[in-house]
């Protein structure tokens, strides 16, 4: 059934891994001005507003054509879009846990968020370098359709 069929990159590829590098790479904030980052995001978490809703929104339609789209291509899929299953099931997860309120998803976070932490570097530094890798990861892609269109 998958063998006529050419693996494929779609042109909203790109763009998700880009949007979402970009989004991870925001956390150098987080670096710069421990108090404000930590502030902001328990605040959007805790109040669960438009700007929660909004955010939460987009992120799971993304991660959800990501796994369809994993499904959908299976047998054609390249490695990169394990990505979208491994990642978009950690973050479908992670946003249930925070709109149900998951005691220990809460408490995991509240350490994550702890600006005294002795680790808040290596947390912060390591979302940075995934924003990074996942950022490159869309311009490669972004020149790799490009250039299949220019053939």
């Amino acid at each position: 059934m998958t063998e006529g069929r050419v693996k494929k990159i779609y042109k909203w590829e790109p763009w998700f891994f880009i949007f979402f590098g970009l989004f991870h790479l925001h956390r150098i904030w987080a670096l710069i001005d421990r108090e404000s980052y930590a502030s902001f995001w328990l605040g959007i978490m805790n109040c669960k507003g438009l700007t929660y809703f909004l955010m939460m929104g987009l992120l799971s339609v993304l991660c959800i054509l990501g796994i369809v789209t994993f499904l959908l291509e299976r047998g054609r899929n390249f490695w990169w879009r394990l990505i979208y299953l491994c990642g978009g099931a950690y973050l479908l997860f992670d946003l249930f846990a925070i709109a149900t309120g998951l005691e220990f998803w809460k408490k995991l976070l509240d350490k994550m968020f702890d600006t005294q932490s002795a680790y808040w570097n290596l947390i912060w530094g390591f979302f940075i370098l995934l924003g990074g890798l996942v950022t490159a990861l869309g311009i490669i892609l972004l020149r790799k359709t490009k250039n299949e269109n220019d053939i």
